[in-house]
């Protein structure tokens, strides 16, 4: 049973980054977000070591559980997108920052050297009534000065493209 295209998926995020690539390529998708570039503050800390995308060829030469894929492109494989940026919830919620610097900092480094830029963010994180930074909680105004940012800093410089557009 092949559930990504059963539900419509065309790539997969684990839960707290816990991962093995080589046993993703059961799902057949097209890409895979669950490493960072690096990240010490993670369960599996030893991330992918780079800033940019990178090709997960299926170890057994496209065989999908014993069978061919129907999709000839994910029986050999997956696109690994690494998340390039601290996630939103270790950046205020455990190093408690109190502005996007970091990220920023880190996006003109990316940019510089070419990479792809990729936030983890998790709006369950983020106070959308203006309320002050807590244990659990941001104000959305940090990641909205950071987006802005980026949005001013490099305009017309990017794709701003969705993980399943990472084939294109």
């Amino acid at each position: 049973n092949n559930y990504a295209r059963e539900w419509g998926a065309s790539g997969f995020r684990s839960g707290f980054m816990l991962r093995n690539l080589d046993w993703l390529h059961d799902l057949d998708v097209q890409y895979d977000a669950s490493t960072f570039d690096t990240d010490p503050f993670e369960p599996q800390p030893d991330g992918g070591h780079t800033i940019f995308p990178f090709w997960v060829p299926r170890p057994n030469s496209g065989s999908f559980n014993g069978q061919q894929s129907t999709n000839d492109s994910f029986s050999r494989g997956y696109v690994e997108l690494p998340y390039t940026l601290p996630q939103d919830s270790t950046l205020f919620l455990v190093l408690r920052e109190t502005t996007p610097e970091i990220w920023m900092r880190k996006v003109d480094w990316i940019a510089e050297h070419g990479g792809m830029v990729l936030l983890d963010a998790h709006p369950d994180y983020m106070s959308f009534d203006g309320c002050k930074q807590t244990a659990t909680e941001y104000p959305t105004v940090l990641y909205r000065e950071f987006l802005t940012y980026v949005r001013k800093r490099y305009a017309d410089e990017y794709w701003h493209a969705l993980p399943k557009e990472s084939q294109a």
